[in-house]
């Protein structure tokens, strides 16, 4: 295969929606952790990969690198993606397959996380992120970017396999109780969060429209020094699952 081929499949995979691009080590190692059918893998030097799978991954040292890894020049890797991670490592994945209304009807006290038009895929791979180290129940992407592209991949460092994820343009029916966080709520209260709660968050600018806070059961405030507009959405994110963490 020549390293046309190869940037090619790597061009088309990035336009998917079956296919994960897995740009860098980290992405890729969590993937492996979290099951993930890894399909084709490209990388400059085994020698450094290995090095890295040996001080930060060695439970995956007997899959990483992988004998059928297409070695690549340095020139070519550059060209598959548009940031070339500094690791050397890129990777093609098929997605985790994900139902939404299965993921609300999880069983169990853990969150659902809402993200409501988030405007900026790294970020929102961050609140990916976060989610997967508080073991919510998933992160669902309303009417907005799609959680599963690569800056989104990136931004989570590969988490997508850890939960279920998911993009909808239309939330499912739920009975879970529906918590917004807004500005204009309350301080979260002393009994924590409900259990088995859709926690729903909106952008940093606008926050949440009307037609969602109509909905909310409960609305929540995260505590912050006057002055201060907003937060990041994935601090946002991480502020309110370790709240339920800490009194679940």
């Amino acid at each position: 295969m020549s390293d046309r081929t190869t940037e090619e499949r790597f061009h088309r995979a990035r336009k998917d929606p079956e296919l994960a691009v897995l740009e860098g080590f980290h992405a890729l190692k969590h993937a492996l952790r979290f099951g993930a059918e890894v399909l084709e893998t490209a990388i400059v030097e085994p020698e450094a990969l290995g090095r890295l799978v040996a001080s930060l991954a060695p439970d995956l040292s007997e899959r990483l690198p992988a004998s059928d890894a297409r070695i690549v020049t340095p020139q070519a890797f550059a060209r598959l993606a548009p940031r070339p991670p500094a690791t050397g490592v890129i990777a093609i994945a098929r997605r985790r397959r994900v139902s939404p209304a299965e993921v609300l009807s999880a069983a169990g006290p853990a969150p659902v996380v809402l993200l409501v038009r988030p405007r900026h895929a790294g970020n929102l791979g961050a609140a990916v992120r976060v989610a997967a180290a508080a073991e919510a129940a998933g992160v669902l992407a309303l009417g907005g970017r799609d959680p599963w592209e690569p800056d989104a991949i990136r931004g989570a460092a590969g988490l997508q396999f850890a939960l279920p994820v998911a993009g909808v343009d239309v939330l499912p029916p739920t009975d879970r109780p529906f918590v917004a966080v807004d500005p204009g709520g309350d301080p979260p209260p002393a009994s924590g969060l409900p259990a088995r709660a859709l926690l729903a968050f909106g952008t940093e600018r606008h926050g949440l429209d009307e037609t969602l806070l109509s909905r909310a059961e409960i609305r929540v405030a995260i505590p912050m020094r006057k002055g201060v507009s907003s937060l990041n959405l994935a601090t946002a994110v991480a502020v309110a699952l370790y709240a339920w963490r800490r009194i679940d």
